[in-house]
């Protein structure tokens, strides 16, 4: 079986209010049949700024109830193998 294993860049959606905890997961997109990751760090940035730019300015989401975290740019592996 032939595995391949890619260095790849996603952005991590972080939370942590009263109600649910602390909250992570990486955020998803489509795009080109990739869904979620990008080939490099500078276009994780470019697509966490133009989808998650506003909660830097909204300090009522970044408080209770919601507790939102500006997303972080994280390094991640993707394994990519044959299905049988």
């Amino acid at each position: 079986m032939t595995q391949t294993v890619l260095d790849r860049w996603a952005v991590k959606w972080m939370s942590n209010n009263a109600l649910d905890g602390k909250c992570e997961h990486l955020c998803l997109y489509k795009k080109n049949e990739l869904i979620g990751v990008f080939r490099t760090r500078d276009e994780a940035r470019k697509f966490r700024s133009e989808e998650y730019g506003y909660i830097k300015r909204r300090k009522d989401l970044r408080d209770e109830p919601y507790g939102w975290k500006f997303p972080k740019v994280v390094r991640v592996k993707v394994t990519i193998s044959e299905v049988f």
